[in-house]
């Protein structure tokens, strides 16, 4: 029973450190100080895990120091990779945890990554920053493995031992020992890749494909508005068909799907291939903020309301419901168009760190919005608390004249005023 570091312990690393420290020792390392007296303390940010679940966790312990992962055996780095101001592939984090694992490399150590990259990353960036830094050889002194994260912020059904793990090493024998271990807490099962690339591959088109399918839905939801067609009566009638996928429209953020799709553009185009469909899907899902912000623009001019100086309400921040992670909100475009027509927007969400937001994005959040005040609202993330409530306690917060902007469509047909 090899001892496990998790390196970077955020909404993907936490889950599993916790998942292994049920079977055996786990260390689990973040140079976040006060990330690590939290979760000594039983607290995580995230919600991904209870307090009583960390307790139920015997073996796993926690450091900011890379010292504290010296002694283990198997490193599985799980630090985030998002995209520059330019669209590009950030592998800063990566190649940062890769030193810090570098430094406490030994003999027969293998390191798994986890984090979400274009094919080749592993092998390219990633191991070659191991061998500088530990002055050890790959595949002869130590080896790796890459088993892409399919956590899903929030979801409380498909947790990390729930869901089928892809997996992959650097040579035969490490593929079945890195199998065998994901295999001993993955009760869904585990899917053997033939190479590190193809595990890298399968990775960063999942959500690719759910970025252009979100992107289509967004494309027609366009045409339907033009058309005076409500979206999402005409996707109940299409869905009746039992092969139509269950895809609606709305804003694409968050860590995976609005960046993945970047990072395989970026090794296509340096290998000489220009993709045309998936830039073009992200094209029109990087435009939904602005168009929402448009339309319900329209929406007020049309129901009497001068522009300037309109008081808006924004119902939720965060980049999905029932989760308070902000990584790449797309609401924010949404918020930020408002303001450029010169509306002041009031942005609320009951999930969401105040702190983190000022931080990110420069903005606060209201804690309580004002009852009767506002010319819109805009329903943009449909957390459970704001789902229960009805439209009537929703234009509680308008003027008599109100708009009520149902984004993704929660509400009732008939019971919002706009929504795409």
């Amino acid at each position: 029973m090899k001892k496990i570091a998790v390196v970077g312990l955020g909404y993907v690393g936490l889950p599993l450190a916790v998942a292994f420290g049920e079977k055996r020792d786990v260390v689990g390392f973040d140079i976040n100080a006060k990330r690590i007296a939290d979760l000594k303390d039983g607290v995580d940010f995230t919600r991904e895990v209870s307090s009583e679940e960390l307790a139920a966790s015997p073996g796993l312990s926690f450091t900011d120091s890379p010292d504290g992962i010296r002694d283990c055996q198997l490193y599985i780095v799980t630090v985030p990779t998002p995209i520059d101001e330019f669209k590009s592939p950030d592998l800063t984090p990566l190649v940062k945890a890769s030193e810090s694992v570098g430094k406490v490399l030994k003999q027969g150590d293998i390191v798994i990554y986890e984090s979400t990259v274009y094919p080749g990353a592993t092998e390219e960036v990633c191991v070659p920053v191991l061998e500088k830094v530990s002055g050890l050889s790959f595949n002869q002194d130590f080896y790796a493995g890459y088993s892409p994260e399919r956590i899903n912020p929030g979801d409380k059904e498909h947790r990390v031992t729930t869901i089928m793990k892809v997996t992959s090493g650097s040579t035969p024998a490490i593929a079945d020992e890195v199998d065998a271990l994901y295999a001993d807490i993955i009760t869904a099962g585990t899917h053997k890749a033939s190479s590190i690339k193809v595990a890298e591959a399968a990775k960063v088109i999942e959500n690719t494909q759910r970025d252009l399918n979100i992107a289509l839905m967004n494309e027609l939801s366009m045409i339907f508005s033009r058309l005076k067609i409500d979206t999402h009566e005409v996707l109940a009638a299409a869905g009746t068909k039992w092969n139509f996928l269950p895809f609606k429209p709305g804003l694409v953020g968050g860590h995976c799907i609005g960046v993945d799709p970047y990072y395989l553009t970026h090794k296509a185009q340096a290998i000489g291939y220009h993709p045309e469909i998936i830039l073009s899907g992200r094209r029109v899902n990087d435009n939904m903020g602005p168009y929402a912000a448009a339309e319900l623009v329209k929406a007020m001019i049309k129901a009497g309301h001068t522009i300037a100086h309109a008081s808006v309400l924004v119902m939720g921040f965060t980049f999905k419901e029932n989760c308070p992670d902000l990584r790449n909100t797309r609401v924010i475009d949404v918020v930020k168009e408002l303001q450029d027509f010169g509306c002041n927007v009031d942005i609320t969400d009951c999930w969401a760190d105040n702190a983190e937001a000022e931080h990110e994005y420069a903005v606060s959040l209201v804690d309580k919005p004002q009852s009767g005040h506002y010319d819109a609202v805009l329903l943009a993330v449909p957390h459970r608390e704001y789902a229960a409530l009805s439209s009537g306690e929703l234009r509680g917060y308008m003027k008599e004249n109100g708009v009520l902007f149902d984004l993704k469509g929660v509400l009732p047909m008939g019971e919002a005023d706009l929504r795409l």
